[in-house]
């Protein structure tokens, strides 16, 4: 049979495995195999949630290994370190425990016949000094982890120096991440009362938000940019604009203006590029962040046999932009993949992938939402904010839910995740 082997397990990587394992697999028309370095899968724009604690992983997350027993196709724990076009393999590193080092699966080859890179992306800190000694990067359920519990330290050392003082987060990048994060950071401290911090409100928590360009959240509209910047000064966000990062250091970052915008805690959300391993991978074409440029059907420009989709695919469209890195984006990605890759498993014609831009949505907290619906479908778009938003917004993760897996089960997750919001507080320390 057919061997496909997808690498990357994010939105676009573990939609398009379930899709095949569930036809293809099911049918015993080609082996899928899905290679993801982490056991598990969370939805990346969950992950501002995860970082202030008002979202459980737990229940949220999907395993790798009983999703896959589920549709249809094997997983294999393991991150890629080489891929040899000629004898059409990959080789997987070896795998250790992070504890001891002690060799837990030794490197291993896996064939393909198709292969799909779907590995998504990572931080970009443009070289910038000290960034990545003393900021952390959101772009994983880790690092999401690591900001709770340093930022549940500082909270924890602010009680014990009887509430004196407050609790410096600054946060680099204007995007949605940033934007995101400094409105769910006001509406998690509220939640600090149900573990005995009875002296903590949002006086305590001084968040500052540092956006190089002249505006926040500069893709979209400036009338819904200007609306989100005025909702996270509502908040006590302080908002820079124009304000570019040279430095970070272990008790702030400076500008190039030369101020100093102290803090405890500092996040980097300034942009993204694919991993540094990706460059020049098995003589494939990329770009200068790291991304596998590949043809309208989303094959790569130098091996027909080679796809990629999400975060990590350079994909040029009719009138020269390039696709955004964006969970829609991967979604659609996984669904033309899907389709190019039947049809070239059955000799008919690819077709080439056309993106789709249904809106940008940005969540400012639980309630609250701006953005705008239906892209470049309408005359202009429209502008949305508020409690419709926010429901559309949440339908977006519905919809991923309901691609991996089906209408039933994800009414019953939705079920589970009301009761289990009901019944115990939303915020966890550890």
């Amino acid at each position: 049979m057919t061997n496909i082997i997808v690498v990357g397990g994010g939105a676009g990587g573990l939609e398009l495995a379930t899709k095949l394992g569930r036809t293809l697999g099911r049918k015993g028309r080609a082996n899928v195999t899905l290679v993801d370095r982490k056991a598990s899968h969370l939805w990346k724009p969950l992950l501002h949630e995860v970082a202030t604690g008002s979202l459980d992983e737990g229940v949220d997350a999907i395993s790798y290994r009983a999703h896959a027993k589920n549709h249809y196709f094997d997983f294999q724990l393991g991150s890629l370190a080489d891929i040899d076009r000629e004898r059409k393999t990959i080789k997987l590193a070896a795998l250790h425990d992070k504890s001891d080092g002690e060799l837990l699966m030794p490197e291993r080859e896996l064939s393909y016949d198709i292969l799909v890179m779907a590995i998504g992306s990572t931080s970009n800190d443009f070289n910038t000094a000290g960034v990545r000694d003393n900021c952390i990067f959101l772009d994983s359920p880790e690092q999401a982890r690591r900001f709770r519990n340093e930022m549940n330290n500082e909270f924890l050392k602010l009680h014990a120096n009887s509430g004196n003082g407050t609790v410096d987060i600054a946060i680099v990048g204007g995007g949605a991440t940033g934007v995101e994060l400094s409105a769910e950071l006001h509406n998690a401290i509220k939640e600090l009362h149900n573990y005995g911090f009875k002296d903590l409100d949002s006086s305590k928590l001084n968040v500052t938000l540092v956006e190089a360009g002249e505006r926040i959240l500069p893709a979209l509209p400036p009338r819904i940019s200007g609306a989100a910047q005025q909702e996270l000064i509502k908040l006590g966000v302080n908002v820079r604009t124009g304000t570019m990062v040279v430095k970070a250091e272990e008790d702030g970052l400076n500008t190039k203006d030369g101020d100093k915008i102290s803090a405890q805690i500092m996040v980097w959300a300034a942009g993204i590029k694919a991993p540094d391993f990706l460059k020049d991978i098995a003589g494939l074409e990329t770009n200068r962040i790291n991304q596998l440029v590949v043809k309208p059907t989303l094959q790569t420009t130098r091996d027909e046999d080679i796809f990629v989709i999400g975060d990590c695919a350079a994909c040029e469209q009719p009138d020269g932009s390039m696709v955004p890195p964006r969970a829609q984006s991967a979604h659609q990605m996984a669904s033309r993949c899907f389709a190019n890759i039947v049809a070239k498993l059955t000799d008919r014609e690819l077709k080439d992938y056309v993106y789709k831009d249904h809106g940008s949505l940005v969540s400012l907290s639980r309630f609250s939402t701006v953005g705008s619906l239906m892209g470049n479908l309408t005359r202009g778009s429209m502008m949305v904010e508020g409690r419709l938003a926010r429901v559309v917004y949440i339908s977006l993760y519905r919809m991923h839910q309901i691609a991996l897996h089906g209408f039933i089960k994800t009414g019953l997750m939705m079920l589970v995740s009301r009761i289990n919001r009901v019944l115990r507080p939303s915020l966890k320390l550890h």
